[in-house]
């Protein structure tokens, strides 16, 4: 019987052709029959028809057909593949960034962690239950992948309210290391063992040896990171070079300096002066840059690149207005080889997944979803224990109670729990005008926030 994978939010151009490309490059796959879903009919309907047109051209081995039905997309599926957004994407992340800055909390860049991240995670976490409820009912063997951010949020509700579904969550950040790691240290990737873990955009390298000779990479890695970082262009240098030539940088598999010809940045350790801080006083390196790692901690707004969030901000929404999407025979996400491992009982290791904690790092609670790699076999997704130093497993505690009350607000639909929420949250150090700030957000963010009682 042919495999079945379903697409939810397939209208996404973005996620769409990307993940069908991701698809169709796949040997193993071939013979798959590809169910697109998504609420809004005229979008489904270019994707539908683009990918037959793209398959037809190739005379490739798939089938493709698209619904705005769910329960009809679900029926039989062995893989589902989740990627929404609920709104106006833009408009709401200002809300979030913009509304608790006003209110004087410092958070940065206001997506995943800190106030913003609580709000973008109550905007979509209920419909995603509400997704995770319909394959619970008619396809509950099936595998679950999610890209909606807040990552660790959504994979720690999902969990919560559907223990027994097959739910992980991918982010590609752990593709930085392939993109630096062999240019600074003048090797292969393939001849680096590498190993990271933490919290979905607040993870560190780990354990780094070369393959070739078994000998520790890390202490290169420490020795050469600040002199290769601190000339390494950021997103102002690729903002200005795309204003400045007129075109889209896509900086996705290569360096940015390869994306700019070569050149140094015009300002040091651009993107990368909250990395700078990890790096040299926790001494392990962040596999993302400031705008993610920044949301967790309180004392990062004092010390990140903020011209450079700003400035990523910018590129990243003018990217994705002018962008136009292409299906390609090129592997760019993770999920496909996963599908694969599965399928043909692989056995290899993946570098990094969002699942539930069972021991694999031993400082945080099993309820939280935990980034960690996992091997990849026909019985599914099995997490590796890692070792975590103190240091950065004391600003991974500070997010327990956040993602506790996260979810159980949201389960609750409590206003109360939102609150709570925000008053135990490090990044906030407000008190009194928090619940006035709640009841704006709600207001403003009518009718998502709407079951907030």
């Amino acid at each position: 019987m042919a495999t079945k994978i379903v697409l939810i939010g397939a209208g996404s151009a973005q996620f769409g052709y990307g993940t069908l490309g991701d698809i169709f490059q796949s040997a193993t796959l071939a013979g798959s029959e590809i169910v697109l879903h998504d609420i809004n009919p005229r979008a489904l309907a270019a994707t539908e028809q683009t990918a037959r047109d793209f398959l037809a051209a190739r005379d490739l081995p798939f089938t493709v057909s698209a619904t705005v039905d769910r329960k009809a997309a679900l029926l039989g599926a062995d893989f589902v593949i989740i990627s929404i957004e609920v709104g106006d994407r833009f408009a709401l992340w200002d809300q979030d960034w913009q509304i608790p800055l006003q209110y004087g909390i410092q958070q940065v860049y206001g997506e995943n962690g800190g106030p913003g991240g609580l709000f973008h995670s109550l905007r979509i976490i209920p419909p995603i239950l509400e997704i995770c409820a319909d394959i619970a009912d008619i396809c509950p063997d099936a595998w679950t992948f999610n890209y909606s951010n807040p990552m660790s949020r959504i994979c720690t509700t999902v969990h919560r309210r559907f223990p027994g579904l097959n739910f992980v969550g991918m982010c590609h950040e752990i593709a930085s290391l392939e993109r630096y790691l062999p240019e600074m240290l003048d090797t292969p990737f393939s001849n680096l063992a590498l190993r990271a873990g933490g919290l979905n955009h607040f993870s560190v390298l780990l354990e780094a040896s070369y393959r070739d000779s078994g000998k520790d990479a890390y202490a290169d890695i420490r020795a050469k990171a600040p002199g290769y970082f601190e000339k390494l262009p950021g997103y102002s240098d690729i903002l200005e070079y795309t204003r400045t030539h007129g075109k889209l940088v896509d900086t996705e598999g290569s360096t940015e300096r390869d994306a700019l010809g070569g050149a140094d940045s015009r300002y040091p350790w651009a993107d990368r002066t909250l990395f700078r801080e990890i790096l040299e006083k926790f001494h392990h390196l962040p596999i993302t840059g400031d705008s993610h790692f920044g949301e967790y901690i309180r004392w990062a707004h004092e010390v990140s690149d903020h011209r450079g969030i700003l400035d990523f901000y910018s590129f990243y929404r003018n990217y994705l207005g002018q962008v136009e999407p292409v299906i390609e025979l090129k592997l760019k996400e993770r999920v496909v080889p996963i599908m694969e491992g599965m399928l043909t009982d692989a056995g290899y290791e993946e570098g990094a997944v969002n699942i539930p904690n069972q021991g694999f790092i031993r400082q945080l609670p099993e309820f939280m979803a935990v980034e960690v790699p996992a091997i990849i076999d026909r019985k599914g997704v099995h997490g590796i224990r890692l070792d975590m130093p103190a240091g950065v497993a004391g600003l991974l505690c500070n997010q327990v109670a956040v993602h506790d009350l996260t979810a159980e607000a949201v389960l609750q639909g409590s206003r109360d729990l939102v609150i709570q929420a925000l008053l135990v949250d490090s990044v906030n150090d407000k008190c009194r005008r928090i619940p006035e700030m709640v009841d704006l957000m709600i207001d403003r963010q009518r009718p998502y926030l709407d079951y907030l009682k």
